[in-house]
């Protein structure tokens, strides 16, 4: 850190930084950029790496999740609150027209694999965990009660009351099936419009569109729920008024109606007969207003909060799993080391090699998209990311940054390599009072690969 201090590049590091919001993880690449006239071959501007500090230039890592960069992950959330908030009161390319379709928060929940430990609360007071008068006793031996008042942070919340009795198997499949159960859903919530309404598919299709976004959000015993946005629009979407019949009543009832009906069939094994897997009974199916008790702000930041998280809230680890690994040398508690290795164990089954479970181990067995929307809910994460580069360059451009070249007339050479990422433990430190925020810990660093 001294010696990054002392050096007299040290100016130029800094803005490489604070170019990069802070980044935990920065990439670093190495090359040139040439910009020549077309017309006569006079090289007009040029950029290399090489009079950069370590010879590299740094850029975001652009990750979504919290763990790995904050300052990324901070990005990914502000971006994904202002495109579920366009899609309720307009803006981004919306029409604010938008705020009279109906329009609902539903929670998909996952259905009970067992008993596990949680925190209740009445009038913001905790109640006991699980208490049951003349509780019986598991087969295991244990008594299958909690009268304990755990608080918000216990690591017990989620965990099993017998880890022996825990359905580790429906759990894993779940949250390998569950974007497949979610596609089901939404095909059979068209269906029940469509009936509601006294029309087919094709009749539907010419005089509403469903649309939707939703996030994945890990429960602390591992498995995976949904929050869902869904909003009736015209046939063109938000720029078209719904029709007269398109109430939020009736998409309520169609919600209903969709997440009861579908399931979906696991493939039967040797060891595992097939299993029919369906949304669990909780189903929470709000009216957003603008003037209600759900507006459009909670929604959005309730929503863009879960974007950037994974299964950390478990305990698993943040990064994909060797199945050579050992996972008694993991520093995991039981539970979370208990569904990764149901994980391993179904994913060596040829009739599950689909789900690739190895391959998504660290994740539970879920492998679907965190965030997804459908085509006319609202603008996408590309076009907001192509606002803010071309702010960045016009702004460039009028300090005198950047020259002002003619795309036309110029041609643009450039070469770019792949020269490592990250922080050594000096420079965590110093992105750290760039920030504000505690450095990552060494072990989740990587060093230049220089």
């Amino acid at each position: 850190m001294i010696t990054r201090l002392n050096d007299r590049n040290y100016p130029r590091w800094a803005s490489q930084i604070r170019a990069t919001g802070g980044c935990r993880q920065p990439i670093h690449l190495r090359g040139r950029v040439l910009h020549v006239d077309r017309a006569t071959g006079r090289l007009l501007h040029s950029y290399t790496t090489a009079t950069e500090p370590d010879g590299v230039l740094r850029l975001p890592c652009k990750t979504r999740r919290a763990s790995r960069c904050p300052a990324c992950a901070e990005i990914y959330r502000a971006d994904t609150y202002h495109l579920i908030r366009a899609g309720l009161v307009g803006g981004k390319g919306v029409p604010a027209s938008v705020t009279s379709h109906p329009c609902l928060f539903v929670t998909l929940t996952a259905p009970s694999f067992g008993a596990v430990h949680t925190r209740r609360e009445k009038d913001g007071r905790p109640l006991p965990c699980r208490p049951r008068r003349d509780a019986e006793r598991c087969p295991h031996g244990r008594v299958m009660s909690c009268t304990a008042r755990h608080g918000a942070e216990e690591s017990c919340l989620g965990e099993p009351l017998c880890p022996d009795c825990y359905d580790y198997t429906g759990s894993v499949l779940f949250n390998a099936l569950a974007p497949q159960l979610w596609k089901y859903f939404t095909d059979a919530l068209r269906r029940r419009v469509a009936k509601a309404a006294g029309l087919t598919l094709r009749e539907l299709r010419e005089q509403c569109t469903i649309s939707f976004a939703k996030v994945a959000e890990y429960q602390r015993r591992g498995v995976v729920h949904f929050h869902a946005v869904i909003r009736l629009d015209g046939p063109d979407g938000p720029n078209s008024p719904p029709p007269a019949w398109a109430t939020a009543e009736m998409l309520a009832d169609a919600v209903q109606q969709a997440a009861h009906a579908v399931t979906v069939t696991t493939p039967a094994t040797a060891d595992e007969p097939a299993r029919i897997l369906r949304w669990g009974r909780q189903l929470d199916v709000r009216e957003i207003t603008m003037d209600g008790e759900l507006s459009d702000q909670a929604v959005a930041g309730y929503i863009a909060k879960y974007a950037t998280k994974a299964a950390e809230c478990v305990g698993t680890l943040d990064r994909r799993i060797n199945p050579l690994d050992d996972l008694a040398a993991f520093d995991l508690r039981d539970h979370p080391r208990r569904l990764i290795a149901e994980c391993m164990r179904l994913g060596d089954l040829d009739e599950y090699a689909d789900l690739r479970l190895t391959q998504w181990s660290h994740m539970l067995g879920f492998r679907g998209h965190f965030s997804t929307k459908s085509r006319h809910y609202s603008t996408t994460l590309g076009k907001l990311r192509a606002a803010r580069a071309d702010f960045v360059r016009e702004e460039a451009i009028t300090t005198g940054r950047l020259p002002i070249l003619d795309e036309d007339t110029v041609l643009v050479i450039s070469h770019w390599e792949y020269a490592g990422k990250g922080l050594s433990a000096g420079d965590a430190l110093l992105v750290a009072a760039f920030t504000g925020t505690p450095p990552a810990s060494s072990s989740g660093m990587e060093g230049d690969a220089r």
